[in-house]
């Protein structure tokens, strides 16, 4: 089935050297310091120097709207659709401008997090809590020619807090609808030479109705979905020398689901079991030579992931499953000032993939060896450029060379930006694909599979107006990827086999009328087709529009608000045995309040869906209906 997704069940180095270094945002043109995106080139660059489509998420926006998981950050963001399958902690997937949901690279704090032993490679974003989220860089279109594989529709980076000032410690406690009940604490800080946070989450909801109740046989129970995630996280830097600093950044993840599978006549009489390892860690050197001008990091990254799901339903060669993934990463990157204005970063890598699936049982891996260079150019204060070309080198399918470039053009007297790229995207089959069996099912896996590719281009323009308390902005892009990997006709097994196009285009307008008022609304239009059946791809929305507001009422009191509209899509039933249906679209309003009390203690509390809208997205499981949450947190030196 050419859906762009698998149905079966089962940056480069870190873009973001900001992270656990110094490095400071290049500075073009006049030498002055702008806001800064850093995963669209890897080095802090100024934002309207940028020609990629990026959309930057805060620690204060996410304050803002109090969203407690990264699929909320992610929900109403322009240019992507954010697909979960029912509650808090089930599999979520993110499309970002129709392309695949194992088309996206996913970094934390200079991670690739993605899962080697997971069947297709698609991050599973429920895992993700955001307490402890400083930023959230969507960077939108192919971006191999940096990244390497997965990023054909783009790239996530997320930043992790950084210790600054006094030593400052947090706590919250909230409670509310579904069994919910969140405990945050965190301890951070810094000195001359050292800075330090340390996070410890825990997220649970004990009741979230997720069955619909007309799909339940006749006798069986429906039984309401369990999740409980306890996270931890770390990261430091140490200033060893003026100009040498280290870093150690460090995520542990458990998580428990209690969620209804189906057996073919419907959902499931007993809960299956979901227990889930995640560990994540980099150790960074970053050293400064020549009076700035060679800018060198060294990394080094270890991903691993635990898995077991066991369903008490099935029978025995079915109800266990364990899957165990390993990925280590060396990478090394430096950035050289040639002149003014003028950037060459240069970047190497070697990644090690392995995977270890008791319950089937195989063990493989998968190595990959890559360069890339970089070029980033400004001319005047009006025209800027980057080319970037990357070469990756594969132990199962040999080279790969991918490529972006990306100009930009301001016009000073309009306050206009005019921007464009193109580039290439590439994800290289995974371990599962390439070596698991699943012969009681009657699939095997295909050694010979080859990378699916993409090329991609966009064009745009940004306006601001009354000194940017007006900003619009509009962006078309086209992307065609072909080699997609799908199963054949038998269902036997993998091959490459399909083709999609994706188009759209992507609106903004911001206002912000008084300095205690901002109001932004967002509109996505997607047409994602199956070339070879010629049909809409499933999950991805043709429309899709979101208006935020956010009102600092008073000193106290600040206010929030979302709409969130999504249109129409094409879908499959629950367990899949209907292929393609329409599913109808839906609306949300979400309202937040926050009242300081004092410097030290808040209360807060918010409506999520308070128009109480039922609604299944994917078809089969049920959102959550009107939901309302109230805490309180604290704050000290």
């Amino acid at each position: 089935m050419l859906s762009f997704s698998v149905t079966r069940t089962r940056a480069f180095f870190a873009a973001t050297i900001l992270l656990t270094t110094s490095l400071s945002p290049i500075a073009f043109a006049d030498d002055t310091i702008a806001p800064v995106i850093v995963s669209a080139t890897r080095v802090p660059t100024p934002a309207d120097q940028v020609a990629s489509s990026v959309t930057v998420i805060t620690s204060d926006d996410i304050e803002a709207k109090q969203q407690r998981t990264l699929p909320e950050v992610l929900n109403d963001l322009p240019g992507i659709n954010v697909v979960q399958t029912g509650s808090p902690g089930g599999t979520t997937s993110v499309y970002i401008r129709g392309a695949n949901a194992n088309h996206t690279k996913v970094l934390i704090d200079g991670i690739d997090v993605s899962d080697p032993s997971s069947v297709d490679g698609s991050f599973d974003f429920s895992q993700i809590l955001a307490s402890n989220i400083e930023r959230v860089e969507v960077l939108r279109g192919p971006q191999s020619g940096l990244y390497g594989s997965y990023a054909i529709g783009g790239v996530i980076n997320i930043i992790t807090k950084t210790g600054k000032g006094p030593a400052q410690f947090t706590a919250s406690v909230e409670g509310g609808s579904f069994g919910t009940f969140n405990q945050t604490a965190g301890m951070s800080g810094s000195t001359d030479r050292f800075s330090y946070n340390f996070d410890a989450k825990h997220y649970r909801t004990t009741a979230d109705p997720v069955t619909p109740t007309d799909l339940v046989p006749p006798g069986r129970p429906k039984n309401d979905d369990f999740y409980d995630n306890k996270t931890i996280s770390t990261k430091l830097d140490a200033k060893l020398t003026n100009n040498f600093d280290v870093g150690l950044v460090g995520r542990y993840v458990y998580s428990e689901l209690d969620n209804t599978g189906d057996d073919g006549t419907g959902p499931e009489a007993i809960r299956s079991e979901n227990s889930n390892h995640e560990y994540f860690t980099r150790a960074t050197g970053h050293l400064v030579s020549f009076d700035g001008k060679l800018d060198q990091t060294i990394g080094l990254a270890y991903t691993s992931y635990d898995r077991v799901i066991i369903d008490p339903n099935a029978t025995a060669f079915q109800s266990y499953g364990q899957y165990e993934g390993d990925r280590l990463k060396a990478d090394w990157q430096g950035n050289i000032k040639l002149a003014q204005g003028q950037m060459l970063t240069l970047g190497a890598e070697h990644q090690l993939d392995q995977i270890n699936d008791p319950s089937q049982p195989v063990t493989a891996q998968m190595t990959n060896n890559a360069g890339d260079i970089q070029l980033q150019s400004a001319f005047s204060d009006r025209i800027f450029n980057t080319i970037s070309l990357r070469d990756d080198d594969n132990n199962m399918f040999g080279n790969h060379a991918t490529y972006r470039i990306a100009p930009a053009y301001l016009i000073l007297e309009t306050d206009t930006k005019l921007k464009a790229s193109v580039g290439t995207g590439y994800k290289a089959p995974t371990l599962d694909q390439l070596f698991d069996n699943y012969p009681g099912f009657g699939f095997f896996a295909n050694p010979d599979l080859k990378p699916e590719t993409s090329v991609g281009y966009d064009v745009g323009f940004e306006q601001n107006l009354f000194k940017k308390q007006v900003q619009f902005g509009s962006t078309w892009f086209h992307n065609k990827i072909k080699n997609l990997i799908n199963s054949n006709d038998l269902g036997t097994t993998d091959i490459n086999i399909g083709r999609a196009t994706t188009y759209g285009f992507e609106n903004f307008v911001a206002y912000k009328p008084w300095n205690i008022l901002t109001l932004r609304a967002d509109y996505t239009f997607t047409m994602a087709t199956n070339d070879v059946t010629d049909q809409e791809l499933s999950r991805r929305p043709k429309n899709k529009a979101s208006l935020n507001a956010t009102y600092q009422a008073t000193d106290k009191l600040s206010l929030s608000g979302t709409v969130l509209y999504t249109g129409d899509w094409i879908d499959g039933n629950r367990d899949f045995s209907i292929p393609r249906l329409t599913a109808g679209g839906y609306t949300t309003l979400n309202i937040v309040a926050e009242y300081a009390i004092n410097d030290t203690v808040s209360v807060f509390g918010r409506g999520n869906n308070i128009l109480d809208k039922h609604y299944q997205d994917p078809v089969g499981f049920e959102q959550q209906g009107l939901g309302v949450f109230a805490g309180v947190k604290v704050k000290f030196n």
